[in-house]
């Protein structure tokens, strides 16, 4: 019993530090920075670059305004189900790495629904002119669950000015590898998902 009441106030701790990281970042490049403003930060492989999206990880969108809430609704669903099975690992006994993974994964999935809830209620909009500043509660730009994410990591590895024209499909456009912009909450998804399929496979199985 005491054990795994060290192992809650750890993924307590883990959850709350990666979450305030996340958020602290985000709300810095918010509130200093305008619609599309771009910091180079080394060379030309990685960029503070501010964008905002509507929908899911690395700029995907769902439609329109039902779309969004829907996709708040179902992060929420899965925080509250995450939890829930991170709970029942730790009463399981299961191994602490396989604990941290699901709590790095439950941080992200959080990082990012707070943006969706909360922001639209005390932020003012951010325009390509107009950097976003604090205002009364509920008078911000968007209703609650319909907040825009964050994003501003951009990490164009390799760009080409123009592909193969006998590529299909893509032929003859210019090519950038890595394209999306996305967030420290999308990277705590991707990388918690990515250590438990490389190190932790074998205890799902």
């Amino acid at each position: 019993m005491e054990q795994n009441k060290k192992k809650t106030l750890l993924v307590i701790l883990l959850i709350v530090a990666l979450v305030t990281i996340d958020q602290l970042v985000k709300i810095c490049v918010k509130t200093h920075m305008t619609l599309d403003e771009e910091i180079r930060v080394f060379g030309h492989w990685f960029y503070i670059h501010f964008i905002e999206n509507r929908g899911a990880a690395y700029g995907m969108e769902l439609g329109g305004s039902y779309g969004k809430l829907l996709l708040s609704l179902f992060r929420i669903a899965a925080v509250g189900v995450i939890g829930w099975y991170i709970h029942r690992l730790i009463k399981r006994g299961a191994p602490t790495g396989v604990i941290v993974g699901i709590s790095i994964i439950l941080a992200g999935a959080l990082g990012n629904i707070l943006d969706s809830a909360f922001y639209g209620l005390f932020f003012s909009e951010s325009t390509f002119t107009q950097v976003a500043r604090f205002v009364p509660w509920g008078t911000g730009y968007a209703p609650f669950l319909h907040g825009s994410v964050v994003d501003m990591l951009y990490f164009p590895l390799i760009e080409i000015d123009r592909l193969p024209d006998w590529i299909p499909f893509v032929g003859g456009e210019p090519y950038t590898f890595f394209s999306p912009t996305f967030n420290i909450a999308d990277s705590y998804v991707t990388g918690g998902l990515l250590y438990l399929i490389i190190f932790k496979l074998k205890f799902f199985k």
